[in-house]
């Protein structure tokens, strides 16, 4: 649901939100409207009129999880979930390094921490393939979960026992298009045992808020996409 169906019809706070997030047309491909919230963040009483927003809703619902995606998700996150008592769970998508980047890796951290001989790497988790090298960005093991983009494939990964049977989580995730990561996440966390209480966003398409790519799990949004006029 939209905030502005659960109460907040007519809040002065939702315009100010929408009216922080700058639209960059064309990126990072033709006919994309991509809504940059880092000046969302520029904006002091943006921001924190948005954390307040989402403060407000989950402060009694007994959630001891917030799991940020990856990487915007990490930006709200934090802030949410220490004023709600709740502890933050990064779920992180791994990175990829060239192969001819794996000795610049072992001269920027020489042993103990990446061992005598770049043959070690394996007890580093990196794997290699022919061209790159997926790099787990979580120090310690991790579960993963992959699901499916537009055009390919990706990742969440969360360390093991971040999240323990039970516990009740909120997945945030700056914005939502397809369902299709927040989906991922509820995998991944509910595999951990968790029982996955909603997904959150600031922005949000309204095709998504029937929640048919989200488990089942009701989603929680904060404002539409914005749009530039005459920009194609």
């Amino acid at each position: 649901m939209f905030a502005e169906e659960n109460g907040l019809k007519g809040d002065p706070r939702l315009q100010g939100i929408s009216n922080a997030i700058r639209v960059v047309p064309h990126f990072p491909k033709p006919g994309i409207m991509f809504q940059d919230i880092t000046t969302l963040l520029l904006n002091h009483k943006a921001f924190k009129d948005a954390v307040d927003i989402f403060v407000d809703r989950y402060r009694h619902m007994n959630i001891s999880v917030v799991a940020g995606v990856e990487a915007r998700g990490f930006m709200f996150g934090p802030s949410i979930a220490l004023a709600i008592g709740a502890k933050f769970v990064p779920l992180s998508k791994p990175g990829t390094l060239p192969d001819n980047a794996m000795m610049c890796v072992q001269n920027h951290f020489p042993s103990p921490y990446f061992g005598e001989q770049i043959g070690t790497v394996e007890k580093n988790r990196l794997l290699l393939d022919k061209s790159y090298s997926t790099v787990s960005k979580l120090p310690s093991e991790v579960i993963s979960e992959d699901y499916v983009l537009e055009y390919g494939t990706d990742r969440l990964e969360m360390h093991v026992n971040a999240v323990l049977p039970g516990e009740r989580a909120l997945v945030f995730d700056d914005l939502v298009a397809t369902g299709g990561t927040l989906s991922a996440a509820i995998r991944l966390l509910e595999r951990a045992g968790a029982e996955v209480v909603e997904c959150a966003c600031v922005i949000g398409l309204p095709v998504v808020e029937e929640q048919c790519r989200l488990n089942g799990k009701p989603l929680y949004i904060l404002v539409e996409p914005r749009e530039i006029e005459d920009c194609c």
